[in-house]
């Protein structure tokens, strides 16, 4: 029988206790930095494989599980020599559970949000000057609205890729001192 490739959020508390793997956050620096599982390692999924990973069992954890599953195959593929699983359902399966995450000091806010206050404010500006300058910005608002629906169906947000290259969420994982 294969080894499992998948740990829920209590087996991971009760190995994590018992000092039994180490959990490496494969998602980015300024996601880490928003609330992660205390004591893990970050080290973004682009870099997983050329990263000198801890001896030992890892637990792989990213946002939904999506990108600590697929780091998971970079690795197995890889032939990595030790146990690694994925944790289900990601940080919001940890947080569910009731355990506990920690922050970062001075963390930007979460990128979707980020983006839902851009995106209102923008919508808002649009309706505000079509109605107070020219009936043509109500345009920025249709515009904002095709954005988030072309985001919504295709899983690209460019104002999401625009936010995240801005200073306030550089967050360099050399500087994770809390």
């Amino acid at each position: 029988m294969p080894a499992p490739t998948r740990i829920n959020a209590h087996d991971l508390a009760d190995q994590l206790a018992a000092r039994d793997v180490t959990v490496i956050d494969v998602r980015e620096p300024m996601e880490y930095a928003s609330g992660h599982i205390n004591g893990s390692l970050n080290i973004p999924l682009a870099r997983i494989t050329q990263a000198d990973l801890p001896r030992g069992p890892l637990v792989l954890v990213c946002q939904s599980g999506n990108r600590s599953a697929k780091a998971l195959n970079q690795l197995l593929q890889q032939g990595h020599p030790h146990p690694v699983v994925d944790l289900v359902g990601g940080m919001p399966s940890w947080q569910q559970a009731g355990f506990a995450v920690r922050k970062l000091k001075g963390a930007p806010l979460p990128l979707m949000r980020q983006v839902q206050i851009a995106a209102g404010n923008l919508v808002l500006l649009g309706v505000i000057l079509s109605q107070a300058v020219a009936p043509g910005w109500i345009w920025l608002s249709g515009f904002v609205g095709a954005g988030l629906t072309f985001a919504g169906i295709s899983g690209f947000c460019g104002m999401a890729r625009l936010l995240a290259a801005m200073p306030w969420n550089q967050v360099s994982i050399g500087s994770q001192g809390e």
